[in-house]
């Protein structure tokens, strides 16, 4: 039996969740059909823009992601004290950037005067909208509604583009979101697509390696039916790699990008089936401090989501408190 979301999704339990979408009866989402020949790739870059653009204006960090030809993967962690600091103001202006709203939220945003009776109204408004900003699937039905309108316009049809509902993964400790990021990270190889981390495109190895996200490009293709015209603020980048732990409040992946990277091409090369390397008894740094074993290493970079419907069908155990 499908679950609802609020027992799937807790912050208070781990911020950190694998995001997956795939397109209705595994159609093209982007790249070139072989059957049909047409070619698709634009799509690729109107989602990654998406993804940038709404990690922005939600409280969420994107670790990792992959646009791949007809699924998308995400690895996001949802940060809902980025919002609880806005000001009301600050809240409709993002929430305006998505949809025209209430009459009474474009008056405001407008610089109408309002009564006292308006803006309390609007206060409570700006309840609803903090919260919207603050949650998973608020973030995906602003990334898969869109395209999913744009891609059918494209193709003169109607009905689902996306398969069903996106999946979501919880990552509970270091080790699942590191293994995790590398899965999302090493996709491209594993599909034939590319040959190196750094040579696949719209993944966010890329754009961590050469920064290249266009905002004016991608604010002008994604303003939808918004009221405000222009982001109203700059775009977020990437979640850090804070290399340490530290004893102040952290925000970034508590993993060095250097060891990350080293990780990665490791990784990638075992995985690769042109390459005849035996494993190393060599191991990253990080490997070391987490205690991992590389047979179980390479098996959860490989088969992530596998293992984690196995262990779903096994236990069906999951955190009760409602998401943020």
């Amino acid at each position: 039996m499908t679950l609802p979301r609020s027992a799937l999704v807790s912050v208070s339990y781990t911020p950190y969740y694998h995001i997956v979408s795939r397109c209705v009866r595994r159609a093209f989402l982007c790249g070139t059909d072989k059957t049909s020949g047409k070619d698709y790739e634009h799509r690729r870059q109107w989602i990654e823009d998406r993804i940038r653009i709404l990690s922005t204006l939600f409280a969420v960090d994107i670790c990792a992601y992959a646009v791949m030809s007809n699924h998308l993967h995400i690895v996001i962690k949802l940060c809902p004290e980025q919002i609880d600091v806005l000001s009301d103001q600050e809240v409709l202006q993002r929430w305006g950037y998505l949809f025209k709203g209430p009459l009474l939220m474009q008056k405001s945003l407008r610089g109408k005067t309002l009564s006292q009776a308006e803006r309390q109204t609007l206060s409570d408004m700006c309840d609803v909208f903090r919260k919207r900003l603050a949650s998973l699937s608020w973030f995906m039905k602003c990334l898969n509604e869109p395209i999913a309108r744009r891609a059918n316009q494209e193709d003169q049809c109607t009905g689902h583009f996306w398969e069903s509902r996106f999946k979501s993964q919880a990552l509970l400790t270091e080790e699942a979101l590191l293994s995790c990021m590398a899965y999302v990270d090493l996709n491209p190889l594993r599909a034939n697509m590319a040959t190196t981390p750094e040579s696949s495109e719209h993944t966010s190895f890329k754009e961590r390696l050469k920064p290249q996200f266009d905002l004016e490009k991608a604010s002008l293709a994604h303003l939808d039916e918004g009221l405000v015209s222009s982001l109203p603020l700059a775009i977020k980048p990437l979640a850090i790699f804070e290399g340490h732990v530290k004893a102040e409040p952290q925000d970034g992946i508590l993993f060095c990008l250097r060891d990350y990277l080293e990780l990665l091409d490791y990784t990638g090369r075992i995985l690769r089936k042109d390459k005849k390397e035996a494993i190393s008894q060599f191991l990253p740094p990080i490997l070391d401090r987490l205690a991992l074993q590389p047979d179980q290493w390479l098996k959860q970079c490989s088969q992530f989501e596998a293992l984690y419907e196995k262990q779903f069908r096994r236990k069906r155990k999951y955190p009760t408190k409602q998401a943020a």
